[in-house]
């Protein structure tokens, strides 16, 4: 059963087709349960520097996506597309998570998360400047009660330690870079979703040549290790870039970057499941915070949507 599902995303995914808003916001949103559990797969694939580990899931994503346009007939599709598209898609993926893991050597990892975590925030308050959208009041407050949930899990607060400014800027390029790309894909809505296969491989040997000159390689240890790869490359790192494609150029982008706050949630659950994390009472406040924030994002979207009814004063019947 879930296989017949993914593979239904999959081809929505890559071939399209008629696909109402609604429906490609829920395939854009499993993309935020797909990270969820980034955090427990990058746990078990532990001793595996981060760059490395960039390369090879993003290969395992960037060559499913390949087999799948073969399998569905849709690889002319890649011909298509403009080298610049190319390079940008690129650009986000590999600056994202360079910067991401850069960040987090040089400053406190949870304030550093933090503060790259700000991208839903900039994706929902930036969106409004897009052509056909609209932002609201509800919109913002839902960014921000959201954010306020975010900011409960992932720390309390950004310390005062000027030696890790360094990375807190480099996080703040993160969130930068990735609201970016979230933006530009919206704009890009023609570009069909299959070119996000090559955004991940051109990632992989970019990961790689970084890898190769700046850290040592480790393998995974034991097939826990490499399971915990291959799920990151099927998952989080792999299909969750082609259903978040489809989502921000289909979909409610703005309900999409204020949901996108459920996933540090998640991920956290998962880790206290099983056990890596302890639970703590905060995690209830932060899931009515996030829960809160999604819901005002979403009346806001139904608001900016709803059809204005004018009325008529009824007519006096002729005599």
């Amino acid at each position: 059963m879930a296989l017949r599902i993914e593979a239904r995303i999959l081809r929505a995914s890559f071939i399209g087709g008629h696909m109402t808003p609604n429906k490609a916001t829920f395939i854009g949103f499993t993309a935020v349960l797909l990270w969820s559990l980034l955090a427990l797969f990058t746990v078990g694939s532990a001793p595996v520097p981060p760059l490395q580990l960039n390369a090879m899931c993003f290969a395992i994503g960037g060559v499913i996506g390949v087999i799948w346009l073969t399998v569905t007939g849709s690889l002319h599709q890649l011909r298509r597309v403009r080298w610049p598209i190319y390079l940008a898609g690129t650009a986000g993926l590999f600056g994202y998570h360079f910067l991401y893991f850069s960040a987090l050597r040089l400053a406190p990892p949870a304030q550093a998360g933090l503060i790259a975590y700000l991208w839903p925030l900039l994706i929902v308050l930036f969106s409004g400047l897009l052509p056909g959208e609209r932002l609201n009041i509800w919109h913002i407050i839902g960014a921000l009660v959201a954010f306020a949930g975010a900011t409960l899990i992932l720390g309390k607060g950004i310390a005062g330690d000027a030696s890790a400014l360094p990375g807190y800027a480099l996080a703040g390029l993160c969130a930068l870079t990735w609201s970016s790309y979230s933006l530009l894909s919206r704009r890009f809505d023609a570009v069909p979703t299959a070119a996000v296969a090559v955004y991940c491989l051109a990632t992989s040997v970019l990961s790689g040549a970084a890898h190769f000159a700046l850290e040592t390689t480790v393998w995974p240890h034991g097939a826990l290790g490499w399971a915990a790869v291959l799920g990151l490359g099927l998952g989080p790192v792999g299909l969750a870039f082609y259903t978040w494609d489809l989502g921000v150029k289909r979909g409610d982008i703005q309900l999409l970057g204020t949901a996108s706050y459920a996933a540090p949630l998640v991920s956290t659950l998962v880790l206290v499941v099983v056990g890596i994390a302890p639970a703590s009472p905060v995690l209830l406040i932060a899931a009515m915070l996030i829960t809160g924030g999604a819901g005002l994002a979403a009346m806001g979207a139904a608001r900016a949507r709803r059809p204005v009814i004018e009325t008529e004063p009824p007519r006096r019947a002729a005599r």
